[in-house]
């Protein structure tokens, strides 16, 4: 293929793929409630914390699974204070090259099996819901989105896309409550103008549940908040800050509500700084109703690695992403957030 040339291969709708792997009654009742119950945390109506743990991205089906499992028992013993949703993060924005994620690429080898990537992801999605454990994604390519929003239970939108016009369209129709990170500067101006940009109705191109170039009208959705992940110049998770965004929220008519990232900008993008913030974070949490959550960047074992050439050499349960506390930090961690709280 020439420099610049493109390829073009017909590819399946999102109705296809649903119907092969369809969402259990037991998968939906855990989306439509926790739906709700985040939406109840938004309004202030119910107490209880966003806790939003799992891995930086997915790489192996089967890790995820026992990942999934051990979340699963440790909500149980920590649900009366904390909502613990699944980090099931299946694409990556790249700021230069590198691995786009298990749904572009989920055989970690260049081949981008789109097809593969989608049945694997939306089977795990069944999957993990299926045994009461809801999800969060954060929403990257506009048109992968149509093919997995209705597993989801509460949604990002990225430091990157936060500012994207399209990103603020597709989020007005979404029936699900949405987060809008601070730019990767550590600016507040695009996830606030996002939140309001969203909140109201749209017309727009897409494509609809059989794959069709469709004129896409949405009435709004009013469920946002705000992610702070921190910025360029560190982190924006201490106490004089939130004061600021509280004050900067308020003037923009918007509902105080603060989910607060404790990787990338305010771990220094170290992972072994995020029980530090989760620590002042939960603090914080004790006086402060305006922080609803947190999000934890958790897998089976700490560290990251490289993906390697030879596959058979990944080491199980490490992120080939960013940099991961290990599961015995992060149970240590909740039971410690829970008894704080």
């Amino acid at each position: 293929m020439e420099s610049g040339a493109q390829n073009f291969e017909k590819f399946e709708s999102p109705s296809y793929f649903k119907s092969k792997f369809p969402l259990s009654s037991l998968a939906k009742k855990t989306i439509t409630d926790t739906r709700e119950i985040i939406v109840k945390i938004l309004d202030k109506k119910d107490s209880r914390k966003i806790f939003i743990i799992g891995p930086c991205s997915i790489h192996n089906y089967n890790e995820a699974i026992e990942y999934s499992d051990k979340l699963k028992e440790l909500s149980n013993k920590v649900r009366d204070k904390i909502l613990i949703l699944m980090r099931v993060y299946l694409e990556k924005p790249r700021t230069n090259i590198g691995w786009k994620g298990y749904i572009n690429d989920p055989d970690l080898n260049n081949a981008h099996d789109i097809f593969d990537g989608i049945s694997n992801s939306l089977k795990l999605l069944c999957e993990i819901n299926g045994r009461g454990v809801p999800v969060t994604t954060e929403f990257l390519d506009i048109l992968i989105y149509p093919y997995i929003y209705d597993s989801i239970s509460f949604g990002s939108i990225g430091a990157r896309t936060a500012e994207s016009q399209t990103h603020r369209q597709f989020v007005s129709g979404l029936s699900l409550p949405i987060g809008f990170k601070n730019s990767t500067s550590g600016s507040i101006e695009s996830p606030i103008n996002a939140i309001k940009t969203a909140a109201s109705p749209h017309s727009f191109l897409g494509i609809n549940e059989e794959g069709m170039v469709s004129k896409i009208n949405t009435l709004g959705n009013k469920n946002c908040c705000i992610v702070l992940r921190g910025g360029d110049d560190g982190p924006n998770y201490e106490e004089e800050y939130i004061c600021e965004v509280e004050e900067r929220l308020g003037e923009a008519g918007i509902s105080k509500n603060i989910i607060i990232d404790c990787s990338h900008g305010n771990s220094l993008k170290d992972y072994t700084r995020q029980g530090e913030v989760l620590r002042d974070v939960v603090n914080q949490m004790r006086t402060n109703k305006d922080i609803i959550g947190l999000m934890l960047e958790s897998n089976l074992q700490e560290g990251r690695q490289e993906i390697p050439q030879d596959l058979s050499k990944l080491k199980k349960g490490v992120s080939v992403t960013d940099g991961c506390i290990g599961w015995n930090e992060t149970e240590k961690l909740i039971l410690e957030a829970y008894e704080m709280l």
